[in-house]
């Protein structure tokens, strides 16, 4: 980082299972972004077109429902929907990490694109481990969906949910030399009432850790579960009182753990936004830089495959050797 960065967190409700209105809702925060100034604005886990919140709620069979309707409003990374997405980064001259579940072909992915200030698609990683139920919707990245990417303001990478309790993945990361990490997260939505991992309180912690160990500043979007969520996924009075309203809780956080915005209301939508300055990542790494001076790679090394895995490698065609060419006689000239 050359000089400060002003960023901005979405908290809001996704338009669920609807790919028109949520590119709509992203070009509209998109512009909001860019009114207060920010240079960088990052969305929540699969923001568009919402997280399946179906999943945690009910059996497989009772959640095949969604299957179609979910599937067919996912984006794909060179659509229509993407262009108009660029188009707005573009015309605002913001940069967007977004979450969105991609489809490519019969699979979908939890995904975040890298779009610069020009509208330019830097990249589109993928989790590389969808965690517990959501196994049942979305497939895995492989080890290129580690990515940091240098940009204007820094360089910049993104990590969804709960890749921020994997150490291994998390120090790969910081191998990368990041600046500017993008913690995208769903609601806090489900199970509310007691501490536990899918709550507040664990995933807030996770965002403000990694921050600490890698001394990187983490923008921490998240989505907020409204009527509109209940009216779609709950059907039952259990499944409301599973999914509450509310879940809010972007954060953006220094990279020596101070809060750097005043968070929203867990129910209220709405953009947080802070100017990172880069003298406190040179104070926070003064004291612990756990790829560089903190650490032992004496003791403790990690070994990373960062390939890409294609399911399909074609083999080349042989190339024909003059010892490969079977010899013909002439044929018989008739008398």
């Amino acid at each position: 980082m050359q000089g400060t960065v002003r960023v901005a967190a979405v908290q809001a409700e996704s338009a669920w299972l609807d790919l028109n209105a949520g590119v709509n809702k992203t070009v509209e925060l998109i512009g909001q972004a860019a009114a207060g100034r920010a240079q960088l604005v990052a969305f929540g886990e699969t923001w568009i077109p919402g997280y399946p919140w179906w999943i945690w709620l009910d059996s497989p069979a009772a959640g095949m429902q969604f299957v179609p309707r979910y599937f067919a409003n996912s984006m794909t990374r060179d659509g229509d929907e993407m262009q108009r997405i660029k188009d707005a980064a573009a015309q605002h001259g913001v940069h967007v990490v977004l979450g969105f579940s991609e489809r490519d072909g019969g699979t979908l992915y939890l995904s975040q694109a890298f779009i610069s200030d020009t509208g330019e698609l830097i990249s589109v990683r993928r989790k590389l481990k969808p965690t517990h139920v959501e196994r049942s919707v979305f497939g895995e990245g492989d080890g290129s969906d580690l990515q940091v990417h240098a940009t204007s303001l820094g360089k910049v990478g993104a990590l969804c949910c709960w890749e921020h309790l994997q150490p291994l993945t998390k120090y790969a990361m910081c191998s990368l030399g990041e600046e500017i990490h993008v913690a995208s997260w769903p609601s806090f939505s489900l199970y509310r009432g007691a501490a536990n991992a899918l709550g507040p309180e664990v995933n807030t912690a996770a965002s403000l850790l990694y921050a600490v160990e890698s001394q990187t500043f983490v923008v921490a979007p998240t989505a907020i579960i409204g009527t509109a969520a209940q009216e779609v996924f709950c059907d039952t009075d259990v499944k409301r009182q599973l999914l509450q309203p509310g879940g809010g809780f972007a954060r953006i956080i220094g990279p020596e753990g101070s809060q750097l915005a005043e968070p929203l209301p867990e129910t209220e939508e709405g953009l947080l936004f802070a100017d990172l300055d880069p003298a406190l990542l040179a104070i926070a790494k003064s004291a612990a830089d756990p790829v560089g001076h903190y650490s032992r790679p004496d003791v403790m090394r990690l070994m990373v495959n960062r390939n890409p895995t294609p399911r399909v490698v074609e083999t080349p065609a042989p190339v024909a050797r003059e010892s490969d060419v079977e010899e013909f006689p002439p044929p018989m000239t008739p008398a």
